[in-house]
């Protein structure tokens, strides 16, 4: 059985038995594609099932010209994909690969652009509403929204002056904080500090044109989206709205701000609050002290300002700031930019969505080179020995996530958890050991038939599962447990029978696994929570592991595809998609 997660990120993957007789249906995967991060629709694959159905004995070349012309005659502007024609579990599909768009918005000629068009949101296809339509027209347009006239503003001489000196005066304490930093870290007298200091070149109102902060209409000077955002912003929506909760939920406010003002302004006042509210610790370097946060502060700085700086401005909602006591979240409105996807990202690439405000910022030193920030902010996190910071995207929003705790302390706190759980299932297993009818009986299923048969392979003998029925079980060559309707020991099927011996055994192949260096000390240590918070009995996904155990859908979905790799799970059938059990992992 094949998974989306198989190919790439899930939610850019499509499975299709065959081609809708509405073409429609295909189309708008296309189209929603082309207006997001692109994608793959493969055609010949059951979506319900994710069985491997083919294209059966339809000739794939003339599908593929019959695909090619469907979206040639029907979408516009032109979307030239890549179809390839590929062999999975023997069968022949139909692969579509799609590519993010640069001529947007694309949409359905039948249907027109406002109601034709559609966008790629949580792994299905949308129609865009108003607001994202008019996004993808700027992006098709190469317009940044906060360049475009603020028509409700006059422009003034004087707001505009001010404005230079303001981010004249940003730039200039910023080059000085970072001077004074260079200085305490590598304990220098100031008088011997060899790190220059940048002259800061004047702020004029013509340096305001260029920048696009001010635009003119005819030869006019006009504040843009971008002044009003830097100025007089009392747009209620342009805000960054921090809170302080309890504990590790988002339940009970300790501390809550709303900072509005100029963008420059608002980003201070949130990462003060941040630093507020984090912890402030010594160390001793030699001779002095040196006061350090526990988290590093230029990663709060720059998750802030990715924030502001790409946020979507058309869309109608606040960046939030939460701090919990074991992570720190900042969560930006708008989907990623230009069809840049979240990998990319990381790897550091960067595509700017407000070119006004991304240049102010890097004028005042706010924004260093581009594409630099969320590879330096992943570093620096490592270099404090935290988890990697965690990307998501949240429909039409994006959040970012680094952690608190120092993962060599946590991880130890959980291994000493786990061990607890190991040192509780070997006590059992020395006792059930013995023979296999004991650990049966563990399990409430209650050995009826003679002992004997639990020394030969393939016995069948009878027993009462958990709720009371009588069935027949046997062993088959690799001395796992089956459950079986026949006497004929070859249609045994594997039963959700789980022990506390198997519990253990299976934290014994997890050791063997990291002994041959196949999964990391981390990832297993994932695996044994995972191991201790679900019976033998329960059927669990990635949204089960999710609630238990609070993890990422990114971290689960891995989770999931590295047990199933070494086999430490089954796939359950008649449960939905991407559900399982513990493999049974007997030992005689």
């Amino acid at each position: 059985m094949l998974y989306k997660e198989d190919f790439g990120e899930g939610k850019n993957i499509e499975f299709k038995r065959e081609i809708p007789k509405r073409h429609e249906k295909l189309l708008k995967d296309v189209i929603a594609f082309s207006n997001s991060t692109g994608g793959k629709i493969f055609i010949g694959i059951e979506d319900k099932t994710n069985e491997v159905i083919g294209i059966g004995e339809k000739n794939p070349f003339r599908l593929a010209d019959d695909i090619s012309n469907m979206i040639f005659d029907s979408c516009t502007p032109i979307i030239d994909p890549e179809i390839t024609i590929q062999t999975l579990e023997g069968r022949t599909v139909v692969v579509v690969e799609v590519f993010p768009g640069r001529m947007r918005p694309y949409y359905l000629k039948s249907f027109g652009k406002e109601q034709g068009s559609y966008i790629r949101i949580n792994g299905t296809s949308r129609p865009a509403d108003d607001r994202k339509l008019k996004e993808l027209e700027l992006e098709g347009q190469k317009i940044s929204y906060d360049t475009l006239p603020e028509i409700d503003m006059e422009y003034s001489e004087r707001e505009a002056k001010i404005l230079c000196n303001a981010m004249e005066k940003v730039a200039y304490d910023v080059q000085t904080t970072c001077v004074t930093r260079a200085i305490q870290e590598t304990s220098l007298d100031p008088k011997q500090n060899t790190e220059k200091t940048e002259i800061i070149n004047k702020m004029t109102i013509e340096k305001l044109e260029d920048l696009g902060l001010l635009c003119r209409i005819g030869k006019d000077l006009q504040p843009t989206h971008a002044f009003r955002l830097m100025t007089k912003n009392k747009i209620r929506y342009a805000k960054i709205q921090c809170a302080l909760f309890k504990g590790t939920e988002r339940d009970i406010f300790i501390d809550k701000r709303e900072f509005d003002g100029p963008l420059y302004v608002q980003l201070e006042n949130a990462y003060q609050f941040v630093l507020k509210h984090i912890n402030l610790g010594a160390k001793i370097e030699g001779l002095h002290r040196k006061e350090a946060y526990e988290l590093p502060v230029r990663t709060i700085r720059e998750l802030i300002t990715n924030a502001v700086v790409h946020r979507s401005y058309l869309d109608e909602s606040c960046i939030q700031v939460c701090v919990y006591d074991d992570r720190i979240e900042v969560t930006s409105p708008g989907m990623l930019y230009g069809g840049l996807d979240i990998q990319s990202a990381k790897s550091g690439k960067s595509k700017c969505r407000n070119t006004a405000i991304a240049e102010a910022f890097r004028y005042m030193g706010l924004i260093e080179a581009w594409g630099t920030g969320i590879p330096r902010m992943i570093k620096e996190c490592r270099e404090y020995g935290l988890r990697e910071p965690v990307f998501e995207e949240l429909g039409d929003g994006i959040r970012v996530t680094i952690f608190r705790e120092n993962e060599e302390l946590e991880m130890r706190k959980r291994a000493e958890n786990i061990q607890n759980a190991e040192n509780k299932y070997q006590y059992m297993n020395n006792i059930n050991s013995e023979n296999l009818a004991s650990v049966v009986k563990e399990q409430t299923v209650e050995y009826r038939e003679q002992n004997h048969c639990f020394n030969t392979e393939k016995s069948l003998f009878n027993a009462l599962d958990s709720q009371g029925n009588e069935k027949k079980y046997c062993l088959n060559d690799e001395k796992t447990l089956f459950e079986t309707t026949s006497q004929d020991k070859t249609h045994c099927f594997e039963t959700s029978v789980s022990t506390a011996e198997n519990k253990y055994m299976l934290y014994k192949k997890l050791e063997e696994l990291q002994v041959n260096k196949s999964i990391g000390s981390v990832t297993a240590l994932n695996i044994k929570e995972i191991i201790e918070s679900f019976s033998g009995e329960e059927v669990f996904g990635r949204k089960e592991i999710k609630q238990k155990l609070g993890y990422k859908d990114s971290k689960a979905g891995f989770l999931i595809q590295t047990m199933r790799e070494f086999e430490l799970i089954k796939a359950v059938k008649g449960r939905g998609k991407g559900k399982y059990r513990f493999a049974v992992i007997y030992r005689l």
